[in-house]
């Protein structure tokens, strides 16, 4: 029988296998674009969808769980979710799958919210670091199967979106798991508002974090979306190599975080925040200079293993310092997730004035800020 504890706690990591859920909308883009005959105009809606209500709900969502706790939202969080899974199986066509990615979209942006502070009250706060590396990569696992398991259902039954059924599912099972499951949530200090939330930023350290956090999930789509190119562009390989590269930074980050959870209950977060962000740092300029593409994809690997743990290093280390003031927080720095659709537009722009490997300098100025936030961490 499992302990009462591991009982709280493993409904909560279940809902992280439903926030990967979200990374679908790649995959789906394709499928739907061959379906339907999309524009690419029209194609790339679909991920808009998704990703804009990153920045227009999550303060208002932070402020909602703040008020009425954060299992009830997190439970809405899932099962609008679940709503988004089963309108593309029921109806299939190009406005129905709209709306899947619409109510996926706030479904996601809603459990990232409110994941991560329930989390918080269900580990001791010790090993808060190491669960967060834990959840990120029990999300990555998710994102890594969902295409294979669309290659499954193509191959096994001819259809795609068999996929939307089997999601749908699994959502109805983590909600309802957490819905029979009591947390005792930590009491927030004050009754959230807009004006408090945004009154966070008046302290140095919340801000400093935040742009730590718009950047390091900026780096993060960058060199996600930029290593094909990378490798392309400069050693001339093939599609199928520079597809490999994404593979390979995929599976780095899922052992970074993997080793995370083992290592930050036993070091001190605050020192491996100094170590691995400058390993990252180091690691981008040597790829600006890459010579192979052998050791570009060494590099690549490198800055996965280096990277993978900056975004719960920074989240756990802030709530530390202010942790009645969780989830007003937790909805400030996943707004901040839409450096995701700044950075690598950025990195577009330079390379298209300077080069690829130049573009790459944007993401070595993002890694700079985040070594930076240890001394913010010490100065604040």
């Amino acid at each position: 029988m499992l302990s009462p504890k591991i009982n709280k706690i493993l409904p909560v990591l279940l809902a992280y296998i439903v926030m990967g859920f979200v990374d679908i909308v790649g995959v789906s883009t394709g499928y739907a674009q061959r379906d339907f005959n999309l524009s690419p105009e029209l194609a790339q809606l679909i991920p808009s969808m998704v990703f804009i209500w990153f920045f227009i709900l999550s303060i208002p969502v932070g402020i909602l769980q703040n008020n009425l706790g954060k299992r009830k939202i997190l439970l809405a969080g899932i099962f609008i979710t679940a709503m988004g899974m089963f309108t593309p199986f029921v109806y299939y066509s190009y406005p129905s799958l709209l709306l899947c990615f619409l109510l996926l979209g706030i479904g996601n942006t809603i459990i990232q919210v409110s994941s991560n502070p329930l989390l918080q009250d269900v580990v001791h706060r010790s090993r808060f670091s190491s669960f967060m590396s834990l959840s990120q990569f029990i999300k990555a696992l998710s994102s890594l199967v969902g295409p294979l398991l669309v290659t499954f259902m193509v191959a096994s039954y001819g259809d795609w979106k068999f996929v939307f059924l089997i999601y749908g599912f699994i959502s109805i099972v983590s909600g309802g798991w957490l819905a029979l499951t009591s947390i005792e949530e930590t009491k927030p200090s004050c009754k959230a508002s807009f004006k408090t939330s945004i009154g966070l930023l008046r302290s140095p350290l919340v801000t400093s974090m935040v742009i730590a956090i718009f950047l390091i999930v900026g780096l993060d789509v960058g060199m996600n979306t930029s290593i094909q190119n990378l490798l392309i562009q400069k050693f001339n390989v093939g599609l199928e190599r520079a597809s490999l590269g994404i593979s390979i930074y995929f599976l780095a980050l899922m052992i970074s975080r993997f080793l995370g959870a083992l290592v930050l209950v036993k070091v001190d977060n605050l020192k491996f925040l100094f170590w691995t962000s400058l390993s990252t740092v180091f690691c981008i300029g040597l790829l600006i200079f890459a010579s192979t593409s052998t050791l570009a994809l060494i590099l690549i690997f490198s800055i996965g293993l280096s990277s993978g743990n900056l975004f719960p290093l920074i989240f756990s280390l802030t709530i530390d310092r202010l942790p009645q003031r969780a989830n007003e927080i937790s909805g400030l720095m996943i707004m901040a997730v839409v450096g995701g659709a700044v950075i690598p537009p950025l990195m577009g722009l330079v390379n298209k004035a300077a080069g690829i490997s130049l573009s790459f300098v944007v993401l070595l100025v993002c890694a700079l800020y985040v070594f930076l936030s240890y001394y913010l961490f010490k100065k604040f």
